[in-house]
C-alpha cells in the first residue's frame, strides 16, 4: 500500500492552523451542565459470561440529556481493592458486542469500561444504545448527522456520553479514580481525545488512528469514508460549505486535544487511507499534555494492532506504577521501537 498523504518528515513538522469557534469551551460547558443536570444514576448488573478470571456487569449510564448509554463493565476475579480503570471508545460502526468479546484490560488486572456507542452498531459487533435525535437529509453514516447546527450534531451526543462514561467510572467503588485512562481506535481515538479536552483529571490518553481530527482536510483528502461522507453531502449542498465545517469544529478532536493535561500515548499509521496521517499528526502536534507517539510506517488503518496493545499494556502498567515525569515528547518508529526520529523535541 502506497503513502496516500504526506511524507513522515512532513507530517513531523507539520503545524495546521485550525479554525476555532470563539465559544467552543462556552459550548461544551453549557453541554455538559445540561446532561449532568438531567440527573439518572448508572446501573451495574452483573451477567454470566462463561468466564471464569474475569467478571461483567451490563452498564446502563445517563448520557447526553440523561438518555440511557449502554456498556460493559470487565473486572478481574478476586481482585479486591479501588483498580486502575480504562475506558474504551469504539471505532465507527461497531457497537459494545457480546459481553465476553473484549476482556483484555481486565486479564491485566485493570477495570474495563467499554461505551456502546449510540446508533451504532451494525459492522463488526451489534450495539444496543438507540440514537433518539429526529434528523433528515444525512448522507448515510455520522459525520453529517445534525451538520447544520453544532446543537444538534450527532458527536455533541456521542462526546456527551462518553464524558458521562468517565464520570461513572470515577464513582464506581470498584474503581481508584485517580487512574481512568481513555482510549480508543479510529472514532474511539476521537472520542478519547475529545473526553481528554472536555474533562481535566484523567491519568492517560491513548488514541489510536484517531477519526475526527483536522476534519476539514480529512473530507478534502481521505480516500475512504467515513470522510469522504462530508464530500458526498457538499457535492449536493454547493452553498453550504462554510456552515457545515463551522458546524463540525464544535466536534474536531484536533481543537479539543489542546485543551487537554493527562499524559498520552498516540499511534499513526503512514500508510491510512481512511484516517490519513496529516489528520491524526493535526491532533498530536496540538495536544496539550506530555505526549508520546508510535509510528507504524507501512501500515494502514489497522495501525499497530496487536504489536500495539503490547505497547500499551506496559504504558498503562508504568503509568500506574509510578508518577510520570513530564518529558519533552519525542516521535518513534514501531518497526524499531527506535529513538526519537528527530533530534529536537516535537512541541
Amino acid at each position: 500500500m502506497p503513502l496516500t498523504d504526506l511524507t513522515l518528515a512532513q507530517c513531523l513538522a507539520l503545524r495546521p492552523d485550525l479554525d476555532e469557534p470563539a465559544d467552543l469551551d462556552a459550548f461544551w460547558e453549557r453541554t455538559l451542565r445540561e446532561a449532568r443536570d438531567a440527573g439518572g444514576a448508572s446501573g451495574f448488573t452483573p451477567v454470566e459470561t462463561g468466564l471464569t478470571e474475569v467478571t461483567t456487569h451490563d452498564v446502563t449510564v445517563p448520557g447526553f440529556a440523561g438518555e440511557p448509554v449502554r456498556g460493559w463493565l470487565h473486572l478481574p476475579a478476586r481482585t479486591s481493592g479501588p483498580l486502575g480503570c480504562v475506558v474504551e471508545f469504539l471505532g465507527y460502526g461497531r457497537g459494545r458486542g457480546l459481553p465476553h468479546e473484549q476482556v483484555l484490560w481486565a486479564n491485566a488486572g485493570y477495570a474495563h469500561l467499554v461505551m456502546d456507542t449510540r446508533g451504532q452498531g451494525w459492522s463488526t459487533a451489534g450495539g444496543d444504545t438507540p440514537d433518539t435525535a429526529a434528523l433528515n437529509g444525512t448522507v448515510p453514516g455520522f459525520l453529517t448527522r445534525g451538520v447544520e447546527s453544532p446543537h444538534d450534531h450527532y458527536y455533541r451526543r456521542v462526546f456527551t456520553d462518553a464524558v458521562r462514561f468517565v464520570e461513572a467510572a470515577r464513582a464506581h467503588p470498584a474503581v481508584d479514580p485517580g487512574k481512568v485512562v481513555v482510549t480508543g481506535v479510529s472514532q474511539g481515538g476521537g472520542i478519547a481525545l475529545a473526553v481528554a479536552g472536555l474533562l481535566p483529571g484523567l491519568a492517560g490518553v491513548m488514541p489510536d488512528v484517531p477519526f475526527l481530527c483536522d476534519i476539514r482536510r480529512g473530507a478534502t483528502i481521505a480516500a475512504r469514508p467515513p470522510y469522504t461522507e462530508v464530500a458526498e453531502y457538499l457535492r449536493l449542498h454547493r452553498d453550504r460549505t462554510e456552515a457545515v465545517f463551522t458546524t463540525l469544529s464544535y466536534v474536531d478532536a484536533a481543537l479539543l486535544a489542546a485543551r487537554a493535561t493527562a499524559p498520552s500515548l498516540f499511534s499513526i499509521a503512514m500508510m491510512d487511507d481512511v484516517c490519513p496521517p496529516s489528520t491524526s499528526f493535526a491532533a498530536y502536534h496540538r495536544y496539550g499534555g506530555p505526549k508520546d507517539l508510535r509510528v507504524y510506517e507501512f501500515n494502514g488503518h489497522e495501525g499497530g494492532g496487536g504489536h500495539h496493545r503490547r505497547v500499551q499494556l506496559t504504558w498503562v502498567r508504568e503509568l500506574f506504577s509510578a508518577p510520570r515525569p513530564e518529558a519533552a515528547p519525542t516521535a518513534r518508529s514501531a518497526l524499531h521501537d527506535a529513538p526519537a526520529l528527530h533530534d529536537a523535541p516535537l512541541a
